[in-house]
């Protein structure tokens, strides 16, 4: 590993550390989301120095062609949050619903969570990867309940259980897929390595990793959202802060299935093992279809677009499970077009709850009148989401659609009519909340304009022409995937 390249692994992890202590000793909140957001600045950049110093493996640390996107997105989503954060927050302070010194523990759980997700992604080791989600998670849950109200300690419990339980399996699977590997790489470090394992894969234990597998596949479905284990996710969407709804869709989700990602490639690598991408597709069917019908009943605008998250992870997950290089590479497209749009949304979202003073659909409507930039930035997320052309979204379910019915029509035609089913509730939705007359309410007193049109303007950028260079970099990452 070299001098710049290991600094630069060092760096994505020392500064969101640093970061975290600091800020729990910050009294001024004005102060504290300067700082935070400095500090997301500043793992951005550490970030992006591996896309030109990668580092060789080593015993703790990994960074190739799959990771390094994760990294950049999970630090460019944190920057622009952050900044979204402190226009957010100083409404929510000017208006009582949160108290200054509740916000150190806010932003110290915000750099904690950085730090979680940063570990599980550059980690070569399964446990050092596990306990970095778990980090994530706890930090989390203590951030969902900051409003201190019944509803939001309700929503952080039930995050908390459902999580823990999640973990606590994905644990087992972890320890199931290390005595798998113990007969060919022996006890201690070297059998929990990714490298190490990849390797010897023909000589792992297939009927462990099988059911090492599933647990996995249960415990990190959990924190990705996945039917049924998804019932944490609306109520901490909706009762947590905005800020925290962007981190969660926009990063935590991936993160969480970036963690399966790597289970499945072993289990490809073992060829005697099952076929990992058929309960995949299965779980992303189910999860789409309920997702979808659920959209038609949501009351709240949060809870709204927290189905819409659990919609677009079983795309996802679908399309890791047909797997194949095209299925591969609009997994990984879609992963980046739905954290870049989905935390855009969040961030018009916020903006629009505070303006009405109330998140209840029926309350809101006529936003292009009376909010002309919330409402069509809204718009335009909404379209995004809901996969229209030109934007990215649209690319990548293109080719996710088009590349399954060459391989499984059946399976393309279950999957368009899920995606139509989506697109219909939030059409619906969209012509409610951003049309007609307009609701009662005042002019918010910031709106974080920079983080919003800079997401949207990506991903209408990638849906009106893909780079050749993040093709290539998304094909890379996509070959490693089988």
């Amino acid at each position: 590993m070299t001098g710049a390249a290991f600094a630069a692994v060092i760096a994505t992890l020392a500064i969101p550390a640093g970061a975290m202590l600091l800020l729990a000793f910050v009294p001024s909140w004005r102060l504290a989301a300067r700082l935070n957001a400095l500090a997301s600045c500043a793992t951005v950049a550490a970030a992006a120095v591996l896309l030109f110093h990668r580092p060789a493996p080593d015993g703790l640390f990994l960074v190739d062609g799959l990771n390094i996107a994760f990294l950049l997105l999970n630090g460019l989503v944190g920057f622009t949050t952050s900044l979204f954060s402190a226009s957010y927050i100083g409404h929510e302070i000017g208006t009582g619903r949160l108290a200054p010194h509740h916000l150190r523990l806010y932003h110290a759980m915000y750099q904690a969570m950085m730090l979680g997700m940063n570990l599980a992604l550059v980690s070569n080791n399964l446990g050092l990867m596990w306990f970095g989600v778990e980090l994530a998670t706890l930090s989390t849950v203590m951030m969902v309940g900051i409003y201190r109200t019944p509803a939001a300690i309700e929503a952080s419990w039930k995050y908390l259980i459902l999580g823990s339980v999640g973990i606590a399996l994905a644990l087992f699977g972890t320890i199931l897929v290390y005595l798998a590997a113990q007969p060919a790489l022996g006890g201690g470090m070297k059998a929990m390595q990714w490298t190490g394992l990849l390797r010897h894969a023909a000589a792992l234990d297939p009927a462990l990793l099988d059911v090492g597998f599933v647990f996995l596949l249960i415990g990190y479905g959990t924190k990705a959202g996945l039917v049924p284990m998804h019932a944490w996710l609306p109520d901490a969407h909706a009762e947590g802060p905005t800020p925290i709804s962007a981190v969660l869709s926009g990063l935590l989700l991936n993160v969480a299935l970036y963690a399966l990602l790597r289970f499945k490639i072993l289990l490809a690598a073992s060829h005697a093992s099952i076929a990992a991408g058929t309960l995949m597709e299965g779980f992303g069917l189910a999860t789409l279809f309920f997702a979808a019908i659920m959209l038609y009943r949501r009351r709240d605008i949060k809870r709204l677009f927290a189905y819409s998250s659990i919609e677009h992870m079983g795309i996802i997950t679908f399309a890791f499970g047909i797997g194949g290089p095209i299925g591969n590479l609009a997994g990984l497209l879609q992963m980046a077009m739905h954290s870049l749009t989905k935390s855009a949304i969040f961030f018009a979202v916020g903006h629009v709850a505070q303006a009405k003073g109330t998140q209840k659909i029926a309350e809101i409507s006529g936003l292009t009148a009376s909010h002309p930039f919330l409402g069509w930035t809204l718009v335009a997320g909404i379209a995004a989401i809901a996969g229209l052309p030109p934007f990215g979204i649209f690319t990548s379910e293109f080719l996710l659609i088009t590349s399954t019915f060459a391989r499984a029509p059946l399976l393309a035609v279950l999957l368009g009519l899920g995606i139509l089913l989506a697109f219909g509730a939030l059409l619906l939705r969209m012509t409610g909340l951003c049309f007609g007359a307009p609701s009662p309410g005042n002019a918010p007193s910031s709106a974080a304009a920079t983080p919003l049109l800079l997401h949207l303007g990506l991903v209408l950028a990638v849906g009106i022409a893909l780079p050749g260079f993040l093709y290539d970099w998304f094909a890379h990452a996509a070959a490693l995937l089988g």
